[in-house]
């Protein structure tokens, strides 16, 4: 299965790595980090209740032990003298509570708080246990708010800068139509802020420091892939021919001897180029003229029959020498790129053929493509001469089909077995069926078309017609 949506370049996947790793590392450290710190700020918060609620005990005894009327006094007396660990005020009535929105590290709290109160004080009926923000946390039940209360009462009990924390407050029924109402802050008046995993100060700070890592990632795997597209650009100039500056040797050890690797291939292969080029000045200056001239002195034999197996010979070994000066020189066709008229080039080729005796159909389309010209006359030519090689006729048609132009060159001779077909390609094959009209075998050279065929981009592909014959089909881009 190919994921198109990767990204084609080996920078662009090694980022696209490193950064899926990278918050996936954040991710997972992330949740670890703040399932650890729940739980550590579930295990101080209710532990700070507990003692709290203890606390809370003791008030309400102290209170409870106290008679109505004085209770009132004593109140008056601790706020006049700065206050307790808890804001006192007594009421006829629970006083209604707005509570903070639901927080799973409060409800735990508020649950431990009230738990131990019960453990303390088993023969209280009631406890009401919730936390309020200070701004809409009434003291009594005539509504009467903390912000109405005088400042010296409430400060650093219930109030602390730069930022209100949640009040913990806490009521219970003395005696009948007398509640105790007591209100506290937290040890840690910001529990609540301290379990947050999401707070903006961390989510700066894993955002920075995600940052700086892909960054860096980003500048290694850059670093470490730039010589490889220096590599990639070498080798698709030798491809074509062009200059190759020599590759620098530094970077890892690894790119090192790739590059020393590549320099060493480049110069075998452009050895070998040379060793073929003055092979192929050396075939066409040592054979083509002796044979030529081994033809005139033949045509001074007497002898007919003698005469004519001389030609015999000559011919044969004249087309060894021009299929093996084509398998060099047709692998290595250097031409410009250029529009080119398949019709007018086409017709050059039926006209030599109808010059030499042979029918051949071929109906004008106007299709033109992008190629090289010697190179294509070469390849449709030669699918041409073994069309009337092996056939009695041969047929020609240009058309587009689906954005391809598709060049078919068809025979009339006995067809190829199926079985036969890929063995074509092969250089030097000799088809039994066909030597009645080729007695040599030789002339296919599909192989060079082939090739030709694939450097413009297209394909060639033969198959049996289902009248007769064999069918070379062309494909190139338009």
């Amino acid at each position: 299965m190919r994921w198109h949506w990767l990204p084609q370049s080996l920078l662009g996947r090694l980022s696209l790595v490193m950064v899926f790793g990278v918050l996936l590392t954040q991710l997972v450290g992330s949740a670890i980090w703040t399932t650890q710190q729940r739980a550590k700020a579930e295990i101080e918060a209710t532990t700070a209740a507990q003692y709290l609620a203890h606390s809370a005990s003791s008030a309400i005894r102290f209170f409870r032990s106290l008679p109505p009327s004085y209770r009132t006094v004593l109140i008056q007396q601790f706020r006049e003298m700065g206050g307790t660990r808890f804001f006192v005020q007594t009421n006829t009535a629970p006083v209604p509570i707005t509570e903070i929105e639901p927080q799973a590290l409060a409800q735990a709290v508020a649950a431990k708080v009230s738990n131990t109160l019960k453990t303390d004080l088993p023969q209280y009926p009631e406890f009401k246990v919730a936390f309020a923000w200070p701004d809409q946390l009434m003291t009594s039940v005539d509504g009467t708010r903390i912000s109405d209360l005088p400042e010296s009462w409430v400060q650093h009990i219930l109030l602390i800068k730069p930022e209100p924390a949640p009040v913990l407050v806490i009521q219970t029924e003395l005696e009948p139509g007398n509640w105790l109402y007591l209100a506290a802050l937290m040890p840690n008046p910001y529990f609540l802020k301290g379990s947050d995993p999401l707070s903006f100060d961390r989510l700066v700070l894993q955002g920075l420091s995600l940052a700086a890592v892909l960054l860096l990632s980003i500048m290694v795997v850059r670093w470490i892939t730039r010589p490889l597209a220096a590599l990639s650009d070498a080798a698709a100039a030798f491809g074509k021919g062009e200059p190759v500056p020599d590759l620098p040797e530094d970077g890892s050890r690894e790119f090192i001897n790739t590059a020393r690797a590549f320099a060493a291939m480049r110069q075998r292969i452009q050895s070998y180029l040379e060793d073929r080029e003055r092979l192929f000045i050396s075939i066409s200056h040592d054979l083509r003229t002796p044979i030529t001239r081994l033809k005139l002195r033949s045509e001074l034999l007497d002898d007919d029959v003698l005469r004519g197996e001389f030609e015999e010979d000559l011919d044969d070994l004249d087309m060894m020498v021009k299929g093996a000066l084509q398998c060099v020189k047709d692998t290595d066709i250097h031409e410009n790129p250029t529009e080119v008229r398949l019709d007018l080039l086409i017709r050059r080729l039926v006209r030599s053929a109808h010059l030499a005796k042979h029918d051949v159909r071929f109906e004008e389309s106007g299709i033109s493509v992008v190629g090289k010209p010697l190179a294509l006359k070469r390849a449709i030519g030669n699918l041409l001469d073994n069309a009337l090689y092996y056939g009695e006729k041969a047929e020609i048609s240009v058309q587009t089909l689906d954005g391809k132009v598709v060049i078919t060159v068809r025979d009339h001779g006995p067809g190829v077995p199926e079985d036969a077909l890929p063995s074509l390609f092969d250089p030097y094959v000799r088809l039994v069926h066909g030597r009645s009209q080729n007695e040599t075998g030789l002339g296919l050279g599909l192989g060079i078309a082939r090739s030709v065929i694939e450097a413009h981009g297209g394909s060639l592909m033969l198959e049996n017609h289902p009248e007769g014959g064999l069918n070379a089909i062309i494909t190139l881009p338009q």
